[in-house]
């Protein structure tokens, strides 16, 4: 078994590991940004319900298009991995707050497992950067 480790080591190394981090973050983000292209009228209201300036719901073209394209390219990693953590904690905030402690009946996580992922999964890959396949170390 420590041979095969050894050989696995040698053979998948960290880069290839962070690069993938970087495409699952940016890549599945994406969607979401994307799919704000459509409008933002509901998160403007939760802006403002939540007692922020309207022009503070604009943001979500950074944190979900601009800064996943960062990361997947690999450039600025762990500055936009800062902003993309922090992008995920406002959302925790405005739209899940209510769902922190709850449990998603059907499968016994967290109701919020995924926006966490997304946020902890932004926080590793601030702490490793970016790899060597990347924009950052071109």
């Amino acid at each position: 078994m420590r041979s095969l480790e050894s050989f696995l080591a040698r053979v998948l190394g960290e880069d290839i590991g962070k690069l993938i981090l970087r495409l699952t973050l940016g890549i599945l983000m994406l969607f979401h940004g994307l799919n704000k292209l459509n409008g933002i009228d509901g998160i403007k209201s939760l802006v403002v319900n939540n007692g922020f300036p309207e022009f503070f719901a604009y943001g979500v073209y950074l944190g979900e298009i601009i800064i996943p394209i960062l990361i997947i390219v690999g450039l600025y990693t762990r500055i936009s991995s800062f902003i993309y953590a922090m992008t995920m904690l406002f959302a925790i905030y405005l739209a899940h707050s209510t769902q922190i402690f709850a449990f998603n009946e059907k499968t016994g996580g967290l109701a919020i497992e995924l926006q966490l992922l997304f946020m902890f999964g932004a926080i590793a890959l601030m702490f490793l950067g970016a790899g060597r396949i990347s924009a950052d170390k071109r």
